[in-house]
């Protein structure tokens, strides 16, 4: 149980990637908190990590587009109580409606999808650096897209949103490297068969492509042992085993 002891926050936990994350660290003994606006989804996967008798996870329902600075302030405040320090953070919620030129991008979606793709990665990290800096090591982790972080025609504000996320991973990783105790990288899944992949490429044959669970190594890595002193670094899965 390599990650014993070891507490881990887990944004979009109810979505795909989010929960297949949650298993697969739960599984090897990590504390997850699961945070996730969509509450039936959550219980979903508390009741599956129970399941396989992995340490008791617990829930936070909380709207990462809608929160003020206080509630992230409040949910910051709350994990310093209950664990008094946090060893990692994956940043898997995400925000995506569908692809269209720029010209035809309405103020509404762009701001929402900014908000759920960057600023709240912003502010989390932003209110749970001093939990995280009271944890031998931790490891932040952010989720960017093979495909859109290459700004496509038609990307709009998910693309826009994923490529200043990378570069948010960066100034934050080089800004806590001398200090040697928290890691940021960002993961790169690549193609998998995932709900985002299914709402994005509808009409695509998802039987060729990886599964979700395929994954679930690389984030052992990212918040295992072996990850500590890997820093600033875009891991793309496909690559991960080569």
């Amino acid at each position: 149980m390599p990650l014993t002891n070891q507490v881990i926050l887990i944004t979009g936990a109810g979505g795909g990637l989010g929960s297949t994350a949650a298993l697969a660290l739960a599984k090897h003994g990590a504390h997850i908190i699961l945070l996730d606006k969509n509450i039936a989804k959550l219980e979903a996967v508390y009741d599956a990590i129970l399941t396989i008798k992995a340490p008791e996870p617990a829930i936070y329902p909380f709207d990462l587009a809608g929160a003020n600075e206080n509630e992230y302030q409040e949910l910051a405040d709350k994990i310093g109580e209950k664990y008094g320090s946090l060893q990692g953070i994956l940043h898997s919620a995400v925000e995506f409606s569908a692809f269209s030129p720029i010209a035809t991008h309405k103020t509404k979606d762009w701001g929402h999808t900014l908000n759920v793709n960057l600023n709240a990665p912003f502010l989390l990290c932003r209110v749970l650096l001093p939990v995280l800096q009271k944890s031998e090591h931790a490891s932040i982790v952010f989720t960017s897209d093979s495909s859109a972080r290459k700004a496509p025609a038609y990307a709009g504000a998910y693309g826009v949103s994923k490529i200043a996320l990378e570069g948010l991973a960066n100034i934050l990783a080089d800004e806590h490297e001398a200090f040697g105790k928290i890691r940021v990288n960002t993961l790169i899944p690549g193609p998998v068969d995932s709900p985002l992949r299914k709402r994005a490429y509808p009409a695509e044959d998802k039987s060729k492509l990886p599964s979700m669970k395929s994954l679930a190594p690389i984030y052992l890595y990212l918040f295992g042992s072996e990850s500590i002193g890997i820093t600033g670094q875009a891991i793309d899965a496909r690559t991960f085993y080569l």
